[in-house]
């Protein structure tokens, strides 16, 4: 007698499992999204448009754009050169490279804020010499944007790595066989290849940027229409018990979040369609 596959289990097995996963999702997400934006429109249009259009949410709406701006582009051109690095090349140190990659991941957000402060701020390692020289770093848009990009650095790196490392090297050998230079190589062959991924990881990498709190709070300063992102802004309003307001502002960041899942599901279908069709010319 042959051993039952997962799917041939009882059906009242694969409900039972279907029906705690919907429950554990919709106690942990669906619920308190449906309570944000409930609490976000229960005062009117007219409340919701005034909390937004206030100049303290537009100068955080402008800083959030900025810093993701910013961080997104340095984390791609990060992202594509670990990934090069370390599915093409052999070469001492490759593992701690590996280890540096996800080191965000196993440190706290505010850990990383502090030790931004430890290193720029005033009575930081390099604060005496950035003072010196009318440089501010900390409890400002620089050390803000340091911060973010130290937290979302691994995103792009980690949704190329294994899917280059599955790809193999043929295609680029024989390119290189043919004559091609490494840049022709790279924007010829491999980023054409890994255009979903690379498009994955940045939008991860955006999601990421925009909603991060716990590193920005940090070193930001919680200067009210200076250095305050979204999130310190909703904060901010929380704090004051201006709970519409804030849940309004809130609502913002929901909808960054939702278009983050509507544009993975589009990627995820271009890749499965782009997979398919590969299968069928080569079959």
């Amino acid at each position: 007698m042959s051993a039952r596959t997962a799917t041939e289990d009882p059906a009242w097995v694969r409900w039972a499992l279907v029906g705690l996963a919907l429950a554990f999702v919709a106690a942990l997400v669906l619920v308190p999204a449906a309570a944000v934006l409930w609490e976000a429109v229960r005062g009117g249009a007219e409340l919701w448009w005034r909390a937004v259009a206030d100049p303290d949410a537009r100068a955080a709406i402008r800083l959030t754009l900025l810093v993701a701006a910013v961080a997104v582009p340095l984390n791609t051109a990060f992202g594509v050169a670990a990934a090069w690095s370390l599915t093409r090349f052999r070469f001492r140190g490759k593992s701690l490279l590996v280890s540096l990659v996800d080191l965000p991941f196993g440190v706290s957000p505010v850990i990383s804020g502090m030790v931004t402060v430890l290193l720029f701020g005033a009575q930081g390692w390099l604060g005496p010499w950035l003072d010196a020289h009318g440089l501010k770093v900390v409890f400002a848009v620089p050390g803000i944007v340091l911060a973010t990009v130290f937290v979302t650095f691994p995103f792009v790196a980690r949704e190329l790595i294994p899917f280059m490392e599955s790809q193999g090297v043929e295609e680029e050998e024989a390119a290189l066989v043919l004559g091609a230079s490494g840049w022709q190589i790279l924007t010829r062959v491999t980023l054409p290849n890994v255009k979903w991924s690379l498009l994955y990881g940045v939008i991860l990498c955006n999601a990421r940027a925009m909603g991060e709190f716990g590193a920005v709070s940090v070193v930001s300063g919680h200067v009210r229409g200076v250095t305050n992102t979204i999130p310190l802004h909703v904060e901010v309003l929380y704090n004051e018990y201006a709970f519409r307001a804030s849940f309004a502002v809130a609502s913002l960041l929901f909808l960054v979040a939702l278009v983050t899942l509507v544009a993975k599901k589009a990627l995820e279908w271009k890749q499965r369609s782009a997979r398919a069709t590969a299968r069928r010319s080569h079959a």
